[in-house]
């Protein structure tokens, strides 16, 4: 049997509304998910709409790097 590679690699999804807001100091905090995705299906940046309890909505959070 051939070893094969681990495509699935865990990924930091962060609320892009919390880190504008932060920026101006208003926002409590930054909300993040952590998930996994296929490098080979998804070779771009992850952006999905998650539950942002800092901004009691729900908002875009895209990847960022670690």
């Amino acid at each position: 049997m051939a070893k094969k590679k681990n495509v699935r690699v865990i990924v930091i999804l962060e609320c892009t509304s919390c880190i504008r807001r932060n920026v101006e100091k208003i926002s409590r905090g930054i909300s993040r998910y952590i998930t996994q995705k296929n490098q080979r299906n998804t070779p771009k940046e992850l952006k999905l709409i998650k539950f942002c309890p800092y901004c009691s909505k729900h908002m875009i959070h895209a990847e960022i790097k670690k």
